[in-house]
């Protein structure tokens, strides 16, 4: 494993020339390139001045530091293919060895790697990774494997669980405010959802030909989802079983794909279509778009986000190559 720092601090400022009709209340946006490329991907901000990252293609970790441009790679010498990572807040970073049936552990602190085994060497492509509510475990999706999994952090035991439907294409994956593992079934047109006490898999209907990509969670439990398919975002609500939709701005060209929710609630994707692509906010309050923002690099695609409370700020890895950040609010 080799540590490589490097300074970077150019932060891209472009015009992007749009119809007036194509931008609504736009949010700042701030991009910084990523000189080692590998597509950057996947930013988790730890705090408002330590950003981690993978390179997928280039097989790294990285660290940006917002307020000075530097960036600090970590090269991963098994190329992995690294998709997703986490970051504790003890400071350790997990991430998912995608092209190598695990998951990956690095202590920053000590330079330490650790890497977590699939039992099951079906399960070979760990996708994407979220902490349950408590800290102590990791809920993870096998996309081509067609499995959802946990790892408990203090003993490294992992359970698998099968997805029912064949070829479900298990994808994003979140933890919603009751503690229930959510996740995009992308090869369906369905959800599922995991009891963590027995780990039953229960499979959620949606609108004929969705192809969900991204989910989410809202404070009142509601669970969104990123429709790649249709160009729709929806909204199902596990009370009742209620199912709303609404057409993205692009129409049936949006290909919506990295979501986030922030902490008022409202719902802020990426439609992928478009070029450059749209950073767009919903609001369900209003049950409306509330904005729609250019991505000053044109973005190519924006795959996942993260949102950080305490500076309001959604960070994102585009295919340009470059970290972004746009500020929503907190």
């Amino acid at each position: 494993m080799k540590l490589i720092a490097l300074t970077i601090a150019t932060m891209i400022c472009v015009t992007v020339s749009v119809e007036a009709a194509d931008v609504l209340n736009p949010v700042e946006i701030k991009e910084w390139n990523v000189d080692f490329g590998g597509r950057s991907r996947d930013p988790f901000a730890e705090s408002a001045n330590s950003v981690w990252f993978v390179g997928q293609g280039g097989n790294y970790l990285a660290r940006l530091d917002p307020t000075t441009g530097d960036m600090t790679r970590i090269s991963l010498d098994d190329e992995p293919g690294p998709h997703n990572l986490i970051v504790g807040t003890d400071g350790i970073v997990w991430y998912s060895g995608n092209l190598s049936g695990y998951i990956g552990r690095f202590d920053p602190n000590s330079g330490k790697l650790e890497k977590i085994v699939m039992p099951n060497d079906a399960a070979d492509d760990p996708h994407t990774l979220v902490f349950d509510k408590s800290g102590k475990h990791i809920w993870f999706t096998v996309q081509w494997g067609n499995f959802i999994g946990r790892l408990t952090i203090a003993s490294r035991k992992v359970e698998l669980v099968s997805v029912p439907t064949d070829d479900a294409r298990p994808y994003g994956i979140i933890v919603a405010p009751n503690g229930i593992p959510w996740v995009a079934l992308l090869g369906t047109d369905k959800l599922a959802s995991v009891d963590p006490r027995t780990l039953k898999v229960t499979e959620h209907n949606i609108n004929p030909g969705a192809r969900p990509r991204r989910v989410d969670a809202t404070p009142d439990g509601r669970i969104y989802y990123t429709d790649y398919r249709r160009g729709y975002l929806g909204r199902l609500d596990p009370a009742t079983n209620k199912l709303d939709e609404w057409q993205l701005p692009a129409g049936s060209d949006a290909k919506p794909y990295g979501m986030a929710i922030d902490r008022r609630g409202r719902v802020w994707l990426v439609e992928t279509g478009p070029l450059p692509n749209s950073f767009v906010g919903f609001d369900p309050a209003q049950n409306a778009i509330i904005s729609v923002t250019p991505i000053p690099s044109g973005a190519g695609s924006v795959r996942h986000m993260h949102y950080h409370a305490e500076t309001g700020a959604i960070w994102f890895g585009t295919d340009k190559d470059t970290i972004g950040r746009a500020i929503v609010g907190n």
